[in-house]
């Protein structure tokens, strides 16, 4: 052997310690793929089931459908007891409600069938009915004041009517309209044609709505034309001079109140006060601390027997609260949760500027609304006055806000994806059909005598 190759071999041997397989994996079992974790296969499942095509349909239709359901059994147990006080029977408020929830579902329904072109040449008459209908609320004879807001026109009988609630779906509406016109003719990276003439006319909508002394849903108002200058990317300065104009007219107009000063100061009240200012406030969180994990059961309040007023409208929540303790309470705020999110992916998914603009402007009303009322039965906002949306009672507000939801199931339903899902689906359906007519005809045929003896 040649003398080079005998020193590579002393040297490779020599690199190798004594006593030692020289091959590392030799006698050693390989190592195991790592285990898939329950949670991680669950988690798995969730994102794959979120992304198919038809999920934020079903989520809007069944976490609305679940809240109104809800909503109804939750007015009927808040309301009994103020309307056999009231000489009233029980289920006077409830079978307004239910009517109003009737209604409401029909637009829901009509909304869902309505084509986006329709929807758009909607908009202006809604929003010059809207202006009509708050003008009227001014004159005297035609508009009435309920707890101190001049904001009701009265139809006859039992039934009213607040324009203002409408004049959220009309601003939703015409704003997104606008929107996207402009954005078609790429206007909006002007600021003129980004404030012209969306926030002069949101403007008059709060002047007339503040005229009657309602602060709670100019707020609500306040927040979707936040939310359409948000979705069609205002600048920070240009949205920061928006918020510094509201903000400032906000607290001149709480300052000029002595009944919003007094809603202000109750924030985090403990106590109802030595005039009883803060009654509704701290009794909403009475109601709220008695009901527990699983409250005290259903219609067994207690604050509803006189002690928290609006049992049934603004502070329906604290009496959900009592009768179903926390787990009520959370599943209230993850249906709204769910609504809300599945807004946002219809809003996020689309290419149609109208159908963005109008799906963010319905999830920042209906979001933002649950958000003021919540906050205010759990003190910490001031108590503003506005319903929990498809819960509280009150028809004025249920069905504008139905026909809101029916035009997010309407968007959620043109998706390219979805509309493919559901046309495969109706397809199937009638295939199925046709299959089961085909085998009942033939059963038929054969059991039919033939006539021989």
């Amino acid at each position: 052997m040649p003398a080079d190759a005998r020193s590579a071999r002393d040297v490779r041997s020599a690199a190798i310690p004594l006593g030692r397989n020289r091959n590392p994996l030799r006698g050693k079992t390989p190592p195991r793929p790592p285990r898939d974790r329950p949670w991680r296969r669950i988690a798995d499942r969730a994102r794959k089931a979120w992304d198919r095509p038809l999920t934020a349909y079903y989520v809007i239709l069944g976490s609305s459908a679940l809240i109104t359901v809800l909503g109804l059994v939750m007015v009927y147990s808040a309301s009994m007891i103020q309307a056999l006080q009231l000489n009233l029977p029980a289920s006077y408020f409830f079978a307004k409600q239910f009517v109003a929830a009737v209604l409401g579902s029909i637009l829901l329904l009509v909304a869902m069938r309505m084509p986006v072109k329709l929807h758009r040449a909607f908009a202006y008459p809604m929003l010059a009915g809207s202006v009509f209908l708050m003008v009227l609320v001014q004159v005297p004879g035609i508009g009435h004041a309920v707890n101190g807001n001049q904001n009701w026109i009265y139809l006859g009988g039992p039934f009213q009517l607040q324009p203002s609630e409408f004049g959220k779906l009309a601003l939703v509406l015409w704003g997104a309209d606008l929107l996207a016109r402009k954005q078609d003719k790429r206007l909006l990276t002007q600021w003129k044609h980004m404030l012209v003439p969306l926030v002069p006319v949101a403007f008059i909508l709060l002047g007339l709505i503040m005229l009657g002394g309602d602060m709670g849903t100019a707020i609500i108002l306040t927040a979707i034309l936040f939310g359409l200058l948000w979705l069609a990317g205002a600048p920070t300065r240009l949205f920061a001079g928006v918020l510094s104009v509201a903000v400032v007219l906000g607290f001149v107009l709480i300052r000029t109140s002595p009944n919003r000063m007094a809603r202000l100061e109750c924030l985090g009240a403990t106590d109802p006060g030595p005039s009883d200012q803060c009654w509704q406030a701290v009794h909403g969180i009475y109601a709220l601390a008695s009901g527990g994990f699983f409250g005290s059961g259903l219609g067994a309040s207690v604050e509803k027997w006189g002690q928290l007023p609006e049992p049934h409208t603004d502070f329906i929540f604290a009496i959900t609260g009592e009768e179903l303790g926390l787990a009520g309470t959370l599943s209230v705020l993850a249906l709204f949760a769910a609504l809300g999110y599945a807004g946002i992916r219809v809003a996020g998914r689309t290419e149609d500027p109208f159908v963005r603009y109008a799906a963010g402007g319905v999830t920042t009303w209906i979001t933002a609304q649950a958000v003021v009322n919540i906050g205010a039965v759990l003190g910490l906002l001031p108590i503003a006055g506005v319903p929990l949306p498809l819960f509280s009672y009150g028809g004025s507000a249920l069905l504008p806000t139905m026909f809101a939801v029916g035009l997010l199931i309407a968007f959620a339903r043109e998706e390219p994806g979805a509309r493919a899902a559901l046309a495969m689906r109706s397809s199937a359906f009638g295939k199925k059909r046709a299959a089961v007519r085909w085998n009942t005809m033939r059963r038929r045929a054969k059991a039919r005598p033939s006539g021989e003896r």
